[in-house]
Parts: structure tokens; sequence; C-alpha cells
């Protein structure tokens, strides 16, 4: 079984894989994990391009047990793009959908795309609301509420401490969405009765919705219809289209169709909201109304909103005679009017621009159901969807499985590639005659210290390979594993060019508890930075990424920069935030969470670009560079030559001849 694997860096050569063997280990770190391990047919990675420091890579990883997943059960009810409603389990990539974003003082919802489904299992919770809604999802899935994001559960201290749902916590949305009607006998009925003008059935080119919706209830009554004469664009006016019969069989069996009931029933009730929505309604700037000149119209429309528990608002009749019924109780009695009545015209039953009651239902209990379940999470470009009527974070594209015929979803957290023949293909590769003995760089994709370095012990081979031909590396990590291998490092280091970096990008608590929340303490990165220094492996500070309007400021620079020159960081180097496509969507996901305030500056600096303006970059540098020297400049080591690299093939010749002369 072969797969084409993507590098992490653009335009970086695949890799072919082979061979998998699959293992798992029923230890706490790594219960319900999947290694994957595979005989890698190549291992350095070339990285074409001047935009980069370095032409070639290795990386031992493929993909992440840390990953988040935000999840709910496949029956839950989501808001789609034409106001209507699907099951989660049910969307697809591409589908429309609704989202919010934040506009100003408010979010508002807007229509995004599905990017990403994938089905996963986790332990199942159930979130009971006090409007009867009931969710079920993850522990780790997050809802917007009145005081931002939080999770399902979380505990109040130790390390799983995180914002979570408690009782009376207020959800953003409307709450739960009304089941859609059943299209039975009697609400066709109302419908029909509702658009009917005598044996013919009129509407605007554009909402041809409702017409098709009639001539289909028709024809399951074998009424067969046609296009009819009807009245053209003039002036203001617009045009109609029309369609009906005047065969006598049909006008006869559509006015038999749409007499009034003398006790109209449910069905009938929503069939007619319905159709007369369609053909008199309007639903403008959060306003929803039904208007017309035709007084007994406007006394059934107003009954059978009675009847079906809405509540409205009689207008007072205008000098022309015209009536309106408003449904009132904002966006949430909307939505429920729109799914419980269903319309056919889509444009009328959209709550595009609308602003997000951010007061919604409030949380009565959240319980542990003891059980797995099979949930379903998606992508969006929004970061979020409305579920069964609250506001809901998603997960983000987890693309790098699908290059391998995996899913984005438990595939990427459960299943890691492991190559587990790196060091002894390095070494094959190192010593072919096209192998030139460059700088070979590693961390720029996946962390080669990751969780599962501790258990596969990947890099010592690596490292002790490199070392034996003195070809020259890098690595960057935020890992603090680097320190196990140590003195394997230091002996690397006496015989080539090696340089390590440790990419701390603060030392704001909150800050690194938000942004970096798997990752090691920052301060523990910074004893790492000691101890490679003190080893004699030359190791500097990625101050990376830094976030502009998070972590830019002069004080939060000053202290990450003076504990790095303090642990004798031979450089420190800013890279402010560059948002290529795919991690932009992410990243801008997570601000508007997190930092909702900024997206508006955000979405100015990375309109054209996924670099920050040149000004602002220059404008970091110069700051670090200020702070670096105030505080008197990195540690500069002794500068030596390393022996150079040669040859395996050349160093096997002069080992060859060097005996022979002895022997001599």
């Amino acid at each position: 079984m072969f797969y084409d694997v993507r590098m992490g860096e653009p335009g970086a050569r695949g890799e072919r894989l082979f061979e998998l063997r699959r293992r798992t280990f029923d230890t706490p770190h790594f219960r319900g994990i999947e290694f994957i391990e595979v005989e890698a047919k190549s291992i350095i990675n070339h990285v074409p391009g001047s935009y980069l420091p370095f032409n070639w890579t290795i990386n031992p990883y493929r993909g992440c047990s840390h990953a988040c997943v935000y999840c709910m059960a496949g029956d839950t009810p989501i808001l789609m793009a034409d106001g209507r409603t699907k099951a989660l389990a049910e969307l697809e990539v591409g589908d429309a959908i609704y989202g919010t974003e934040q506009r100003g003082v408010d979010r508002r919802y807007v229509r995004t795309e599905v990017r990403a489904h994938w089905r996963t299992i986790k332990p199942a919770f159930r979130v009971t609301l006090d409007d009867g809604t009931e969710l079920v999802a993850s522990g780790d899935h997050r809802f917007l509420t009145d005081r931002g994001w939080k999770h399902v559960v979380g505990t109040e201290q130790g390390s799983s401490r995180r914002p979570h749902l408690t009782p009376n916590t207020r959800l953003g949305g409307t709450g739960q969405f009304a089941a859609s009607p059943v299209h039975d006998a009697d609400y066709r009925r109302g419908y029909l009765c509702s658009v009917a003008d005598l044996h013919r059935f009129r509407s605007a080119p554009a909402d041809i919705e409702g017409l098709r919706r009639a001539q289909e209830f028709l024809l399951e009554r074998v009424i067969e219809t046609q296009e009819l004469p009807s009245a053209v664009a003039s002036g203001q006016r617009s045009g109609m289209v029309a369609m009906g019969t005047s065969a006598r069989p049909g006008v006869a069996s559509i006015r038999d169709l749409v007499r009034w009931p003398t006790r109209p029933s449910i069905g009938w009730c929503k069939g007619f909201l319905a159709g007369i929505f369609d053909a008199q309604g309007s639903y403008e700037g959060g306003i929803l109304r039904i208007a017309g000149t035709d007084d007994e119209i406007i006394h059934r429309a107003a009954g059978c909103l009675r009847r079906l528990g809405f509540p409205f608002r009689e207008e007072a009749p205008r000098p022309n005679g015209r009536r309106c019924v408003r449904v009132v109780g904002g966006l949430r009695q909307h939505l429920r009017f729109f799914h419980a009545v269903d319309p056919a015209i889509t444009r009328k039953r959209q709550p595009e621009g609308i602003a997000v009651e951010s007061r919604g239902p409030r949380v009565i209990s959240v319980e542990a159901l003891g059980v797995t379940l099979p949930m379903y999470d998606i992508t969006t470009g929004t970061g979020d969807f409305i579920a069964n009527g609250v506001v809901s974070h998603n997960c983000f594209a987890r693309v790098t499985h699908t290059y391998m015929d995996l899913d984005a979803g438990r595939d990427f957290e459960t299943k890691i590639f492991v190559k587990v023949n790196a060091a002894s293909l390095l070494r094959r590769e190192l010593r072919a005659s096209r192998w030139k003995g460059e700088h070979i760089a590693m961390g720029t994709a996946t962390d080669p210290y990751q969780r599962a370095e501790g258990r596969y012990r990947i890099m010592p081979g690596i490292i002790e390979t490199l070392a034996e031909v003195r070809n020259p590396f890098s690595i960057l990590t935020k890992g603090t594993l680097i320190l196990r291998d140590l003195d394997l490092l230091a002996r690397a280091a006496a015989a080539t060019d090696v340089s390590t970096a440790l990419s701390i990008g603060t030392l704001d608590e909150d800050v690194w508890r938000r942004s970096e929340p798997g990752t090691p303490h920052p301060r523990k990165r910074i004893e790492a930075v000691a101890k490679l220094n003190g080893a004699g492996i030359p190791c500097g500070v990625m101050v990376a990424p830094v976030l502009p309007g998070i972590s830019d400021g002069r004080e939060q620079l000053r202290e990450v920069i003076a504990a790095a020159l303090d642990a004798g960081a031979t450089h420190v180097s800013p890279i402010l935030l560059h948002l290529r496509p795919g991690v932009k969507e992410v990243y801008l996901a997570w601000l508007r969470d997190n930092f909702p305030e900024l997206a508006a500056r955000y979405g100015d600096m990375y309109a054209r670009s996924a670099y920050a303006p040149k000004a602002d970059r220059e404008a970091l540098s110069r700051s670090v560079a200020e702070v670096v020297e105030a505080h008197g400049g990195p540690r500069r080591a002794p500068r030596r030559q390393p022996p150079r690299w040669r040859s395996p093939r050349a160093a096997a010749s002069a080992a060859l001849e060097s005996r022979q002369l002895k022997l001599l």
C-alpha cells in the first residue's frame, strides 16, 4: 500500500511510504492512539525556492496525538444557508451553511461553507437548556456564551482547568429549532388555498419556488397545469409568472381543493402560513410580516399564527386598505416560523446580517451519558456554525492525513505515522554520490521532539548518523525532550556545524495558555536553552510567532528577550506572525474566539498578503534590536571551524589508505 505524502513546507517533494505496521500501547499517554510504523522510501526532503534559509528537511513523524476535537451527535440540526436545517452527519464538503462574524460590537449571522467533515468517537455529554433544547456533544466541544467560548466540561483547578459550562450559563443564539412539517394532504390543501387565485397561481419570476411547489402539490392530485398569460413588467411594477388550468374539470378540482375548511387542522394552518408568506409575506431588516388588502386572508393568517402559538401584532390599516400582521419575538420566533411552516421561497427565510442574541437560553444541566458515541464535526470558513439554535465552535481543517487517504478527524488524532527506518534510510541517502553535504534543518514542518519521540527514540539515530559524516544540521523545537539527547548533540557539535533553537513566543502566562496550550511551559524552554548552551551546543531563541496586539507589547518582548539572553542564547530572532492560506483561516477563527476586538486590525494587516506589512515587520525588528542592545546583546561563543563534511566514500578511502601506509 503506497501513499504520496505532501510535506509541510510549500513546494516540498513528497515521500513514498510502504510496509505499514500498526501498533497500540495501553499506557495513559498513548491509550486509544494507533501508531502506524512505516518504512519510508525517502527521508531527506527538498524544499525548493529562495525564500527559506534551507533547502533540505527531515520530518520523522506525521499526525498529532494532541489534536483538539470538537464534535457533536450526528442528528444535531444545523442551520443551512437556505434557512432550513440538515443533520450534522448528513453535511457534505461544499454545503452552504450559517456561521457568525464579529462586526463592530455585534456578532452577526453570515453564510459560510463546509470545508471538511468527519466522524469520530468520543465520550458523550448531554447539555440541557431551559427552553427544552438538548445538545449531545463531546466534553471538548465549545459553545458561545455571554462570557465567551466555553467547553462542555472542565475543572476549576489543575491541568484540566478551562472555561466550561455550568448551570445558568447563557448561550448565544436562539435556542431549539422547530421540527419541519410533514407535507401531508392537509398541509398541501392549506398551502394551495393561500396562493390560489381562482384557478390560477401567480408569482414573481425571482420567486418561482412557490409556484413550483404549488404545481408539485397539484400533480399529486393528478391536476395538470400549464403556463398562463399574466402581468408583464411596466414602470415600477414587476412582472409575474402564472400557471394554472383552463380546463373545466381542472378548474372544478382546484376550486374544491382550495375551499376554506370549517375546522382547519394544525397541518392545514402550517401549509396556509407557508403559502401566504410565499405569496404576500416579507422578511427584511429582521421584520417578518404578512400583508395584503384581503381582510379575510389577513384574518385567517392571524388565526393560524394564534393556533400555532406565534406571538404577533396586527398593524393598523394603511390609507390604501393594506393591512399586515407581524410576527414578533425576534429571530428566535422568526426561525421557529420558517422551520415550523416551511415556506418554499428561499430568499425570504434567511437571517443574513442579523445580530446574534448574546443572552440566549440558559444551561440547566451538563451530564455524562456514560457511553462513547459516534460524533461528527466540520470545518467552516467562519470557524463556527449554528447547531440547534446555538453558536457552536468547530474544529480546524486537518488536511495532512487526507493526503494519505485517511480522514481528517479520528484518523488525524489517533493514527500517528512513525518513520521507523529514518536513521538507516538517512545513512543510505547521505552516502549517495549526489549528496553534497548541505545543511539539513529539522523542525520546520513537524516538531521532531513531539510526545511520540519519547517512545520511539528516532532522533538519536538521526543525530548519530549526521555526526558520522559531519553533515551540518539544525533543530528547531518547542519540546524540552531535546535535553534527553544532550550528550549526543554535544558530540555532534564537536564533529560538525550544529545549531539549535527553541521557539518561545512569549513568557506571558495568559497568552501562552490561550495560544499554545499543548506545549511545554515557556520557562522550561528557557531552561533548556541554558542547558544546551552550557553543554557547548549553540542554541538561540526564535521569538515566534509574535502576535500583533497580543504578544508584541514592549514589556512582553523585553521579558522573553531578557530571559533568552540570560540563558546564553546565541541569537534572538523575532518573527512577526505570517498567515499562509489554510493557516490563516485557522488563526483568524481562534482570534475571533479569544480577541474579537483585534479582528478588524488583522483583516487590514493580512488582506493582501500572508505576511504583515513591511513597515510592521521592520518596526518589530527595531524594537527587538533595541531591547537586545539594552540588555548587552547575545553571548558570543568563540568561533571555531568544525571539520568539513566529507563524503562517506572519501572518508572510507582515506581510512583505508591510512591503514595501508601504516602497514608499509
